[in-house]
Formats: structure tokens, sequence, C-alpha cells
């Protein structure tokens, strides 16, 4: 079990239940799971493109991403339909605790004038998703194996019913908001 799952379980479950009142620990919102979304917008333009973000996800995430393609053709973007256009990885369970915890202690410290993650991201439902703009903050990926420098959306999905919920259960879990 990760150290983020055992803090969750031991310490963060207790406090949720007395700061909300919840009268069962199943009540208590939970991290479900985290996607991370790359978006190749010069896929027109270099084929290989999706050959790196591939790699880059595969290395930070440890599984197989799913590629995803156009549904339908946009001639301004000189786009056909079924172009490969961007890539994504859901992290569910061990994974995605691993995942939560090398972001939180590895690459987030390693942004560039970093002063905490916005609290703009909530949808209204309890999930969050905020944006990396290089990949290169995770130290697992080699910058030699990749082409430029991409940006990815994470994304984390919640039991929460509210923004607020999610969000204490976020910062508790050691997700740095700004003040």
């Amino acid at each position: 079990m990760s150290r983020v799952h055992d803090n969750y379980k031991k310490k963060i479950v207790p406090e949720l239940m007395n700061d909300f009142k919840y009268t069962t620990p199943m009540q208590v919102p939970k991290l479900l799971k985290i996607v991370v979304n790359t978006g190749v917008g010069e896929i027109t333009q270099n084929s290989k493109a999706m050959e790196y973000v591939v790699y880059a996800m595969t290395q930070l995430s440890g599984q197989k991403p799913r590629v995803s393609r156009s549904k339908k053709a946009i001639a301004g973007f000189k786009l056909r339909a079924g172009l490969p256009i961007g890539c994504m990885v859901t992290l569910r369970r061990q994974r995605m605790y691993d995942f939560f915890d090398r972001l939180v202690s590895v690459a987030l410290p390693r942004v560039r004038d970093f002063r905490g993650t916005p609290r703009s991201g909530f949808d209204g439902r309890g999930n969050y998703t905020m944006g990396l703009k290089e990949q290169t903050v995770f130290p697992e990926i080699n910058m030699e194996k990749l082409d430029k420098v991409r940006g990815m959306d994470i994304t984390f999905v919640t039991t929460a019913k509210s923004d607020e919920e999610g969000r204490v259960l976020l910062e508790k879990l050691g997700l740095p908001f700004r003040k």
C-alpha cells in the first residue's frame, strides 16, 4: 500500500468525518481515478509526434496510453477524420496513488516559479483539473527520447458531492493550492 493511501485511511478519513459531520466512513469522499491527457496539435506536420507522446505517457504512468482520434475532418486545421490527435491514460488503485505521490512530492516542486495549483479548476461536482506546461518535471522521462516539451492535463475524479469537499480532500492528500 502506498503512503498516500495509508495516510488517507488512517488520518484523513477521521478528520473529514469530523469536519463534515459524516456518520459513516463510506460517506467520506475519496479519490476514484486520475486521468492524464495530452493533446498533439502538430500531428498534421509531424507524423512521428504521437510516438514521443506515447513514450512519455507510458514512462510517467506505468501503463499503455489510449490514443484519441479525431471524430470529424476540419479543413482549417488540416485535420482528417480518424487522425490521432492526443493520448490519455486512466490511473486507478495502486498506480493512481503512486502517481499522486510522485506528482506532489517530486514533480510539482520541480516546476519553475510554482506557487501552488490554482483553485479555479473545480467542475462543480468535486472533480479537479490542472495543467502542467511541461512533462519533463517528472524525472522518469528521458529528455533525449523526446522531440519537444509538451504539456498535459491532469484530472482528479473524486466521490465528493461539492467543490468544497473535493478541495478539502485533495488538500489533505497533499495537493498544494494557492493561498
